[in-house]
């Protein structure tokens, strides 16, 4: 009897010594002896956002690119650009354009940024659908007037003034319901610049900047010193403003 207590005490010793390192290796994470650590994979680095530029160094604007039209079917073709009579050439989305303003071409460029082709924008194919409509909307209205208080009463204007021209782009997309003026433009969608469009507005002025165009009624770094709607070059700078952009975009 006194030897077998020893022996019995001897053999649990050694189960627990057995024991002990699965126990480890199962309740703190420990690896058994003999055994590699499988190494974590790395942390895949973070994709950067993208975002559209604001600001640009010279006001060329002009585009040799290929252009294509998104045909009322969905389908997507090679455009011919037809010169619109009394359409000028220029460098700048000042052009006047004096066709009507209703059936415009629905135009396209590859990657993902907005091109100037012939007084209207080229939507970016890489861009989102959001982003392509109120780039289609804004072409509806380049080339009219400058006109106070336009773009507020209604959607439809013969002319429109600063915020009724973001605000039409913005309709044009789903994403305004009502007009907006500068000044409430201040507290609209989130603060900063965004992927896609910044809104730049104070109380006295809006602007707007999609995909890498600027849409505009102020001809402010823009050679062709016209006036009203019209996509012009990005300005060199952006002082003064409250910058603000649609939530995801």
């Amino acid at each position: 009897m006194t030897l077998r207590v020893p022996g019995a005490v001897v053999c649990s010793l050694t189960v627990a010594a057995l024991l002990a390192p699965s126990a480890l290796a199962e309740n703190t994470g420990g690896v058994l002896a003999g055994e590699r650590a499988t190494p974590a994979p790395a942390a895949r680095p973070a994709t950067p956002a993208h975002l559209a530029p604001v600001t640009a160094p010279t006001p060329n604007i002009v585009y040799r690119g290929p252009v294509y039209v998104k045909t009322p079917s969905g389908a997507i073709a090679p455009y011919q650009p037809g010169q619109p009579a009394g359409q000028e050439s220029a460098n700048t989305g000042g052009a006047p354009i004096t066709e009507t303003y209703s059936g415009r071409p629905d135009l396209l460029v590859p990657g993902s940024t907005a091109r100037y082709v012939g007084g209207l924008a080229a939507a970016p194919m890489a861009a989102p659908a959001a982003i392509q409509r109120m780039i289609w909307a804004a072409n509806q209205i380049i080339g009219l007037p400058y006109i106070y208080g336009g773009g507020h009463a209604s959607f439809t204007s013969p002319g429109y003034d600063c915020s009724g021209t973001v605000s039409f782009a913005l309709h044009g997309a789903g994403l305004l319901s009502s007009p907006e003026d500068s000044g409430e433009f201040m507290d609209w969608g989130s603060r900063g610049i965004g992927r896609w469009v910044t809104i730049f507005t104070n109380p006295e002025h809006a602007y707007m900047t999609v995909a890498g165009l600027r849409l505009d009624t102020s001809s402010a770094d823009d050679p062709s010193n016209q006036q009203g709607p019209r996509w012009r070059p990005l300005r060199p700078a952006n002082e003064g403003f409250t910058i603000r952009h649609p939530v995801g975009l």
